[in-house]
């Protein structure tokens, strides 16, 4: 049993909803031991997106120890999975989500507090109080720019999406002044041992109840249907597709 996400299917290669598809072998990884199929596409891309980004702050040196960390677009895929192995590991987590009735959910998976996504909306200051220590934000633009601005000394933020615009209107004050760090996280062509790794860890780190908690099945025809709740942001966690 495999796991292909990435490079490209379902973009630039047909096959993302077939029953079967011819793929080149090093596009796959192995299925880890103790997930069934259905885990891992409730994992998805988002989950190990946000797995990719979880490993890039512990590079950074990013540990619970060093303070909060804040993951933006928090019901959505990428949060619902970063909150839920940030808490098993440890971190204190501060959930934002426009959507403050998702509070108990967020909590749920793990969230220490959440924060309502207005806070960070609105044009940045080029620098703000200092409020955590890291975060994984896949929403870009003003919030991205607020959640750098609050970044404390030596900080650093996983960037991963752009949920809300693919602009990042911030001056290099957090940068120069709190020598705060972006890292960019691609998940698509991410090399295959950086892929073994972040299953691996996945397979480990995250609470397979949690997991649970935070995907729903559909049928095949329920897939246009789901595409416009996405879009339309009436999605929380992740949708596994039947087939």
């Amino acid at each position: 049993k495999v796991i292909l996400n990435g490079w490209g299917v379902g973009e630039t290669h047909y096959g993302a909803y077939a029953g079967r598809a011819r793929v080149k072998g090093d596009w796959l990884v192995p299925l880890p031991d103790g997930m069934s199929p259905h885990d891992a596409m409730a994992v998805g891309t988002a989950g190990y997106t946000a797995m990719l980004a979880v490993m890039a702050l512990e590079r950074h040196g990013i540990v619970p120890d060093r303070g909060p960390v804040v993951v933006t677009g928090a019901a959505g895929g990428v949060g619902s999975v970063a909150i839920s192995i940030l808490s098993t590991l440890g971190y204190h987590v501060i959930a934002s989500t426009g959507r403050n009735a998702e509070s108990p959910y967020l909590i749920d998976l793990g969230a220490a507090e959440v924060i309502s996504r207005e806070e960070l909306s609105q044009p940045a200051k080029p620098l703000a109080k200092e409020r955590w220590a890291g975060g994984i934000d896949s929403v870009g633009t003003h919030t991205l720019a607020n959640v750098l601005s609050m970044t404390s000394y030596g900080g650093a933020i996983a960037a991963c999406g752009l949920a809300g615009g693919m602009d990042l209107p911030t001056s290099v004050a957090p940068f120069i002044l709190r020598g705060v760090s972006l890292l960019g996280i691609d998940s698509v062509m991410a090399p295959k041992p950086v892929r073994l790794e972040a299953w691996r860890r996945i397979a480990t780190d995250l609470d397979l109840k949690k997991l649970s908690t935070l995907s729903r099945s559909i049928g095949f025809d329920g897939i246009i249907d789901a595409a416009r709740d996405i879009i339309d942001g009436k999605i929380r966690g992740r949708v596994v597709v039947d087939m």
